[in-house]
């Protein structure tokens, strides 16, 4: 990657309950922070509010990676339904 690049994820995904997933998704900040990921924004489905895209950015491809595969983020998706 080029000096001054960031690297982006789009992360769709389809959430039971919004309000629950939202309060689990709050809670897990600090491991977000931890990997360097910064929120650009959560968006909501027009047809249905429990479809979100949720979009990152980080300093690399790499650090995004190892937070796509972390157990952490596994154990938290499955507690947020």
């Amino acid at each position: 990657m080029e000096a001054g690049t960031m690297a982006h994820q789009f992360v769709p995904h389809t959430v039971d309950d919004y309000d629950r997933w939202r309060a689990a998704y709050d809670d897990h900040l600090p491991t977000r922070q931890e990997y360097g990921l910064k929120e650009l924004g959560v968006h909501r489905g027009a047809d249905n509010s429990n479809d979100i895209t949720i979009v990152f950015e980080a300093e690399s491809l790499e650090r995004v990676m190892a937070f796509a595969e972390s157990s952490d983020l596994k154990e938290a998706m499955i507690a947020a339904g």
